[in-house]
């Protein structure tokens, strides 16, 4: 690929802000060198106060493509469908998902309700109210619609079968938690599987598969990739969630499943560059699509860099075969 002048475009990070938000600037740095590595000119770029003033300050870089890594635009997770369409509205050249794709991906109602709609396996939910989909003898598992990284996820998000009214005291206590709607997901107990995706001419590449083990994980211990797990270094959760890459012959079916379904999920989401499809397996082997993520984290310690360096690919590799599968939008359409 010939040399571009790129521009990363990132959230505008504050002092003080969670170790999530902070990882958005540490990834776009990381990015940047990456892309520098490969002959490119790159430039960090925040989107921060209106888009027209983001937008303005990103045509100043004149950049011939950007490298889209915003998750919260303005400090908001329901907005991040907002930088592609603005990018794809100024006929920029930009990474990763459309608007729609982030869209229906980010919304886990919308996305769950995509893939019941698609008969593709994905737990049985309830909102505020009552109304849901899918039936469901066991726990609850109260989850944010909108906030990524597992912002919120903790012992307290468990909600025992059969208490309607606990569960829709919880759902009310999480939303005024997290500041936003909330829903409630059927809890599957068993084993937890991240398959990673990435963009290469003329289709996409299944990274290899990860496994979540719960290490000395006791028998009162909930068993989720909560947000101590992912953020919190001085959490028993963190140093005992570590990915295995290696499988036994008699998964080999079941990871063939994994690899189709995640494979269905690129197609209907029509997701670009790279993605994620996090799953859990029952305990009879039926697997469960959780979360489709369009645009998960790239910095050299997380899971997606993690799968590509098993199959060879450093994150110089995966930067570049990610800017090879640019969006080449028209002006004026999003």
């Amino acid at each position: 690929m010939k040399s571009m002048r790129v521009s990363v475009l990132h959230d505008a990070v504050t002092l003080g802000a969670r170790p999530d938000q902070d990882d958005n600037l540490v990834q776009a740095r990381e990015v940047a060198a990456a892309l520098k590595d490969g002959g490119h000119q790159a430039s960090l770029c925040a989107w921060q106060g209106s888009p027209r003033a983001s937008l303005a300050r990103l045509a100043s870089q004149e950049p011939d493509a950007v490298f889209n890594l915003v998750e919260e635009p303005l400090g908001r997770a329901s907005r991040i469908h907002t930088a592609p369409l603005w990018l794809a509205r100024q006929g920029l050249a930009f990474t990763g998902a459309g608007g729609r794709a982030m869209l229906l991906t980010s919304h886990k109602l919308l996305a769950k309700r995509a893939l019941a709609r698609a008969s593709l396996p994905t737990p049985a939910w309830r909102m505020p109210g009552r109304a849901g989909h899918g039936d469901n003898n066991g726990p609850w598992l109260i989850k944010a619609v909108w906030e990524h990284g597992s912002l919120g996820i903790d012992e307290q998000s468990l909600v025992a079968a059969g208490d309607g009214w606990g569960l829709e005291r919880a759902l009310a206590v999480k939303e005024a938690q997290a500041g936003g709607p909330c829903f409630a997901e059927s809890f599957i107990e068993g084993r937890e599987f991240n398959l990673a995706l990435l963009a290469e001419p003329g289709g996409v590449r299944l990274l290899p598969p990860a496994e979540i083990v719960f290490e000395d994980y006791t028998a009162g211990q909930l068993k989720v990739v909560g947000y101590r797990a992912k953020w919190e270094s001085a959490s028993f959760e963190y140093h005992h969630t570590p990915r295995c890459f290696a499988f036994p012959a008699w998964d080999r079916a079941l990871l063939a499943r994994l690899r189709d379904l995640a494979h269905a999920c690129w197609k209907l989401f029509g997701l670009r560059g790279w993605a994620r499809v996090d799953f859990r397996v029952d305990r009879q082997g039926n697997p469960w699509i959780l979360e489709v993520n369009a645009n998960p984290c790239l910095t050299m310690d997380a899971g997606f860099c993690a799968a590509a360096a098993q199959a060879g690919l450093d994150q110089a590799a995966v930067v570049a075969a990610i800017l090879a599968d640019l969006n080449q939008p028209k002006r004026g359409r999003a």
